[in-house]
């Protein structure tokens, strides 16, 4: 057998002879480190677990139904230990049709786990992260290869190895497209793109366009089909692991496929020669290229940066403190006419275009990355995913590890009937001019409140004494104080790693080292951060209003007699929100220097 070592960089499944396959997409490591792979395994299979409330009955009666295999196992549910059925299915479409037939025998209180993706349930079962190195055995499929572009076919024998591996140095291609109207905005059935610019981490910088410029940089080409199939080529030829761009969900990619529709160019941008398909994540639509992991940094930048408007002048101001070249959309038809110094400075425009993406894709990718490699799930669904999205499916990953059962997604009238929390404490700010300021901050506080507090739905009793439990101020929920409740322990884990990351980058003198290390504890935080206010999403698999109120109302608590503790050591209170406050020093300047 042969052994291959890759970077995975992205996963799906396809069916061949009636079976699911799944295909991991990777960057192979070492002697063809600049070659694909793509690997393939044929021995996964779906599953769901069932909970009946008569075993036996239930078993009987699932033996009408196309099941491979049907097992007892005990699975955690909500803090109980439950005896549930788990049902191996043929193909992960079966999940969906027998999902409700299933529900609706007379023996089975609930299907759960039917709702977690197949090529999800992969990763978190065999323990695998993307965006790190796996080493997988078994038999090559392709020896013989035609073409440096040719991915790498490999027919995986057993289970991927994860290895312990940095965050790895992948290539990057950034593009962007011009098309303009005279009348406003492009219309992909009547305007053409009239240039399309490409960036490279590596050095490439290129417009591609069908009007002639005397810069270096800018290549012509006869036509607008001999422009959408240079961009073709060039994605081939330069194989990148990522392809960035801005807007480009909404925007570049989708107007390359009506205008390569029209002119029949086909857009075989994919490691397996597949053509560019569209997946819905979220509220829109997102561009996927097999084997090449797209990335939108707009939806990125309004989840890293809080700013005013979201443009690409703008983001790149905020980044890297200088000003890109902008023209404006309704001046583009008219650099383009007229020609000259205008048509220079729009190729010029749409360059820097390109290479601003891939300056602020070196700068923000590497936290995307990090939180891909921390959550378990692909570049291309965290890139697009919410934080407490991200959070939900860090807690599916941990629930398998801990033997729980994932609660399932709720249905449109649990969420009708869900209501919001009360927030933390706010003080209204004391009006005027103030000197003397300083700044209490509780290090996270609604994280550090779950643990200390052991919050979490499976911790929480209608019944408990004050010396077996932890009862929250003001709406007197309860939770035991002992065992270690699910939330609060992959909490304590989270944070626990970050200490240790962080103590690693005091440690060390190397900036490289040191960069990825801040980025590590960077997701660790947001993780850690996010946990609290997805108690109170009422989208969220382990919702609990409970929980929510009780962490909000011992922050409260906590700021209330910090502020009241203050003012007795000479200090006044003049604004507080959530987990911290402001407040001024009244002491005499003895009692000054004391606390400088």
């Amino acid at each position: 057998m042969e052994r291959k070592k890759f970077v995975l960089l992205d996963i799906d499944y396809i069916t061949e002879n009636n079976a699911a396959v799944v295909r991991l997409f990777g960057k192979l490591v070492g002697e063809n480190g600049n070659r694909s792979i793509i690997a393939k395994d044929k021995s996964f299979k779906p599953y769901i677990y069932v909970l009946p409330h008569d075993i036996e009955t239930c078993i009987t009666e699932l033996e009408d139904l196309n099941i491979q295999k049907v097992e007892k196992v005990k699975k955690q549910d909500v803090g109980v230990l439950k005896e549930f059925l788990k049902l191996t299915l043929k193909h992960p479409q079966d999940v969906p049709k027998l999902r409700e037939k299933i529900w609706s025998l007379d023996s089975v209180d609930a299907v759960r786990e039917h709702d977690i993706p197949f090529y999800r349930r992969y990763l978190i079962d065999k323990g695998l992260f993307p965006m790190s190195e796996i080493q997988v055995e078994g038999k090559s499929l392709n020896s013989n290869f035609t073409s440096e572009e040719d991915p790498y076919i490999f027919e995986i024998i057993g289970d991927p190895q994860p290895l312990e591996s940095g965050l790895p140095e992948l290539k990057v291609l950034s593009f962007d497209i011009e098309a303009c109207n005279p009348k406003g905005m492009p219309q992909e059935k009547e305007d053409p793109i009239i240039m399309i610019s490409v960036s490279s981490n590596q050095g490439l910088r290129k417009v591609y366009s069908t009007k002639t410029s005397s810069f270096d940089f800018v290549e012509v080409l006869n036509d607008e089909k001999e422009l959408l199939e240079k961009f073709v080529e060039v994605v081939k030829s330069e194989n990148p692991d990522l392809i960035t761009g801005y807007n480009t969900d909404v925007f570049d990619f989708p107007y390359i496929r009506d205008r390569a529709a029209l002119l029949g160019v086909t857009l075989d941008l994919g490691v397996d020669g597949s053509e560019i398909k569209f997946m819905r994540r979220g509220f829109a639509n997102s561009a996927v290229i097999k084997g090449r992991v797209h990335v939108d940094l707009y939806p990125s930048m309004r989840r890293f940066l809080q700013l005013d408007r979201y443009t690409l002048e703008r983001v790149y101001m905020e980044i890297f403190d200088k000003e890109k070249k902008d023209i404006d959309g309704e001046e583009i038809n008219a650099c383009w006419e007229n020609g000259g110094e205008r048509l220079e400075e729009l190729f010029e425009y749409s360059l820097d275009d390109a290479v601003a993406v891939t300056k602020i894709g070196s700068e923000m990718l590497p936290l995307s990355m990090a939180l891909t490699r921390l959550v378990g799930q692909p570049l291309f669904d965290i890139a697009r995913m919410a934080t407490g999205q991200q959070v939900e499916w860090y807690l599916i990953r941990k629930a398998f590890e801990y033997g729980d059962i994932v609660p399932n997604k709720p249905s449109n009238s649990q969420i009708a009937n869900r209501r919001k929390i009360e927030g933390g404490y706010v003080k209204d700010p004391v009006k005027g001019l103030h000197k003397n300021i300083v700044y209490f901050d509780f290090r996270s506080l609604y994280p550090s409140i779950i643990i200390s507090k052991n919050v979490s739905p499976d911790t929480r009793v209608d019944d408990c004494d004050e010396e077996n439990c932890y009862i929250a101020p003001e709406v007197g929920y309860k939770f035991l104080k002992e065992p270690v409740g699910f939330v609060p322990s992959v909490i304590g884990d989270v944070l626990q790693e970050r200490v240790r990351v962080k103590t690693r980058m005091k440690e060390t003198s190397d900036p490289h080292e040191k960069h990825v290390l801040d980025v590590q504890q960077e997701a660790l935080k947001r993780v850690a951060n996010t946990m609290y206010g997805v108690y109170g999403f009422i989208r969220f698999r382990w919702y609990c209003l409970e929980c929510a109120d009780s962490i909000t109302a011992w922050g409260r608590e906590f700021i209330k007699n910090t502020m009241k503790e203050s003012e007795e050591l000479g200090f006044k209170p003049i604004y507080a929100d959530t987990d911290g406050f402001y407040a001024t020093y009244l002491g005499s300047s003895d009692e000054d220097r004391e606390y400088s």
